[in-house]
C-alpha cells in the first residue's frame, strides 16, 4: 500500500451526510420550498426538540459555537471590566469569544488525567485572583473530547464568590455526570455544531440551552439586533441567527444523535480492549460520568513516530490541540494565567494525539485501527 493513502480518515463529516442522505435531502427540500430561510419553522422546531432531548426549558439556535458564548456572556451581562476563567487546553473559541465581549480571560491548567479544569485551580483563584485583573465574574469550564468536567466543585466554588458558571458543551452533547447530561447544571450551556461534533450540521451553527426562561429571552434578542419587537431594538445586539437549511438539517442529525454516541462508545471500547496491557493507557472515564467521545485521546509521549507509523498503516490521526492558547501568537505573553502556569497543559500538547472516531466508522476500519494498535 501507498503509506500517503489514508483507509481509515480520523474524521468524515461527508459519512454522517451520506448515512442520512435520503432524510437530509428530503429536509432541505422542505426548508427551500418554504420560502423562509432564517428564524423560521425549521428553526423553532429544531429548538424546541433540542430543548426536549437535552431536557432543558429553552433552547436558542445562533450562528456558530464562538457566538453561542459570547451571546451567553452578553445575556448575562458581562464584558469590559469583568474577568472570565476558562482554560488554555481548549479550541481558541472559547478564549476568543470572552475577547469578543470586552472581557479578559485567564487561564487555569487541567487536571492531567482528564485534561479539563482543574476545580483546585479554580477555587484558588476564585479565593484569591491575580492582582492587576477586573473581577471575576464568570467561570468557563469546557467539558473536552466528550468528558464531563469536575463540576460540583467548579459550582460551590463559583457560587460562593458570585461567579456565573456557563458550560461550554461544544465536544459533549450527550455526556453525564450523574446521570444528568452536561448542560443542566451552570446557569447555560453552549454548544457548537460544527460538522464534526457529535451533534453536526453541515455548515456553521450554534445553539445555547439554558432553564432561565428570562435568560433565554435576553440572549434571544440579542442575537437579532436586541430585537424584541421587530425592527425595534431595546438594546444593543447582533447579527447571529442558525438558518433554516442548517436548523432542517440537524432536525434529521438529531433523530440519530443517540445511536452515534452508542456507536462512538462502542468504538472506544474496541480500541481499550485493543490496548490493554500495551505501553498506552486508553482514556480516563471521569468516575460516574459518561464520556461521549467526541474524541478518542491518547497520551503518547514518541507521538510523532506512532502517528507515523499509524499512517503508514492507511490510519489518520490528529492533534487536538497543537499549541494551548496562551502559547499561541495572538495570545502568547498578553493573557492571564493561574498559579499553576498551565504547566500540565503545555505538558498535554506535547503528547496527546485523537484516533479516528466518528460513528460511521466500518467495523472493518475499527478493526484495522486495533490491529495497528496491538502492534505498537
Amino acid at each position: 500500500m501507498n503509506a500517503t493513502t489514508i483507509t481509515v480518515p480520523q474524521a468524515d463529516p461527508g459519512a454522517g451526510y451520506r448515512a442520512q442522505k435520503e432524510a437530509i435531502d428530503a429536509a432541505v427540500a422542505r426548508a427551500l420550498a418554504s420560502g423562509w430561510y432564517i428564524l423560521g419553522k425549521e428553526g423553532e422546531a429544531f429548538e424546541q426538540e433540542y430543548a426536549a432531548w437535552q431536557g432543558a426549558a429553552r433552547a436558542i439556535g445562533c450562528a456558530n459555537g464562538t457566538d453561542a458564548l459570547t451571546l451567553a456572556l452578553r445575556g448575562l451581562g458581562i464584558g469590559p471590566g469583568a474577568t472570565v476563567v476558562t482554560v488554555s487546553h481548549t479550541a481558541v473559541a472559547t478564549v476568543a469569544a470572552i475577547e469578543m465581549v470586552g472581557a479578559t480571560p485567564l487561564l487555569l491548567d487541567i487536571d492531567p488525567d482528564t485534561y479539563t479544569m482543574d476545580p483546585e485551580e479554580l477555587a484558588a483563584v476564585l479565593e484569591d485572583p491575580p492582582p492587576g485583573l477586573p473581577p471575576i465574574r464568570a467561570v468557563i469550564p469546557v467539558h473536552l473530547y466528550g468528558q464531563a468536567c469536575d463540576l460540583k466543585p467548579m459550582l460551590r466554588a463559583a457560587q460562593a464568590h458570585g461567579a456565573a458558571l456557563i458550560e461550554d458543551c461544544s465536544q459533549a452533547h450527550g455526556a453525564l455526570l450523574d446521570n444528568v447530561k452536561v448542560g443542566n447544571h451552570g446557569q447555560v450551556a453552549c454548544y457548537s455544531l460544527y460538522p464534526t461534533k457529535n451533534l453536526g450540521a453541515l455548515g456553521d451553527g450554534g445553539v445555547i440551552t439554558t432553564n432561565d426562561t428570562a435568560l433565554a429571552d435576553r440572549i434571544a434578542a440579542i442575537r437579532q439586533y436586541g430585537w424584541r419587537e421587530r425592527y425595534i431594538s431595546a438594546e444593543v445586539g447582533v447579527n447571529s441567527r442558525l438558518d433554516e437549511l442548517q436548523a432542517a438539517i440537524l432536525r434529521v442529525k438529531l433523530t440519530v444523535l443517540d445511536a452515534g454516541i452508542a456507536r462512538r462508545e462502542a468504538i472506544a471500547a474496541a480500541y481499550d480492549a485493543a490496548l490493554a496491557g500495551s505501553r498506552l493507557a486508553s482514556p480516563v472515564r471521569r468516575p460516574g460520568s459518561r464520556h461521549v467521545f467526541h474524541q478518542y485521546v491518547l497520551r503518547v509521549p514518541d507521538r510523532a513516530q506512532v502517528m507515523a507509523r499509524l499512517r503508514a498503516e492507511g490510519i489518520a490521526t490528529a492533534i487536538h490541540y497543537p499549541q494551548p492558547v496562551h502559547l499561541q501568537p495572538a495570545y502568547r505573553g498578553r493573557t492571564a494565567l493561574g498559579p499553576a502556569g498551565c504547566a500540565e497543559t503545555a505538558r498535554a500538547a506535547e503528547e496527546v494525539m485523537s484516533l479516528p472516531m466518528f460513528p460511521e466508522l466500518t467495523d472493518a476500519q475499527v478493526e484495522r485501527v486495533c490491529e495497528a494498535l496491538r502492534r505498537l
